[in-house]
């Protein structure tokens, strides 16, 4: 008996743990739209029940940097990657980092597309809450 205890608790082991990946998941919150026709102007949004700010400090272009900045009280983590509709653009997630007068910032560079697409996404993350900040390269 004692030669089978140990294979017996790896099987059942694996499938708790089989059990466990197979449960019901809770769904990717939706992101909250930021409306915005000039990021270089500055955009203005909701976070946490406050009035926020983010800023691009040059209008986007591909393999160019510029600085995403975002001004929000009680912001404590910042995140920031960009997508195209229906296509892959690979990892280029940016992590903001407080700055000494209290804003977020980022120098970020969008990937280059090879359609020649300029309908862009910024996925941001402000503590764990989703937005998303439709633009346009053009």
């Amino acid at each position: 008996m004692k030669r089978f205890a140990a294979p017996i608790l790896i099987i059942a082991a694996l499938a708790a743990l089989a059990l466990w990946g197979a449960r019901p998941k809770n769904p990717p919150r939706q992101a909250q739209a930021i409306n915005c026709t000039e990021p270089t102007a500055g955009c203005t949004f909701m976070h946490d029940g406050l009035t926020a700010t983010l800023r691009f400090s040059a209008r986007p272009e591909a393999l160019k940097p510029f600085v995403l900045s975002i001004s929000a009280r009680r912001l404590r983590r910042a995140s920031v990657s960009f997508q195209m509709a229906d296509m892959d653009m690979g990892f280029n997630r940016y992590e903001l980092l407080q700055d000494a007068e209290g804003n977020w910032t980022a120098q970020v560079t969008l990937p280059v597309c090879t359609v020649s697409r300029g309908g862009w996404v910024a996925e941001l993350t402000l503590d764990s809450r989703p937005y998303a900040l439709a633009f346009n390269m053009r």
